[in-house]
């Protein structure tokens, strides 16, 4: 499912995870982390819901089928499976990135 309606002009799908459940879902997806520069993220649920948490500036959101979560780049996030759930994300830039797509940050 590409919502690319909800993203800047401009911008090319360019990386998608593998599909995790509730108990496949990494750690450090789990905690905070946040996207490269210029990195822009969707995160799809394919079942079930999942807590989607920006903490700069803090906010909280229900993921749902057909309900994507936007990561801006450089945005400090967190994610929360709420029940049995099934997601991915799908990573999206103007260019080319070299790297991998997130970092994890350690408090």
């Amino acid at each position: 499912m590409i919502v690319n309606n909800l993203l800047p002009a401009g911008l090319t799908a360019y990386k998608q995870t593998p599909i995790f459940d509730q108990d496949s879902l990494p750690a450090g997806l789990r905690r905070e982390h946040r996207t490269k520069a210029g990195v822009w993220a969707l995160i799809h649920v394919v079942e079930g819901s999942l807590l989607y948490r920006i903490l700069e500036p803090p906010s909280e959101q229900v993921l749902l089928v057909g309900v994507p979560g936007i990561v801006s780049p450089e945005q400090p996030h967190e994610v929360s499976p709420l029940g049995p759930m099934r997601m991915y994300v799908e990573f999206y830039s103007a260019g080319r990135v070299e790297r991998e797509p997130h970092t994890s940050q350690v408090l």
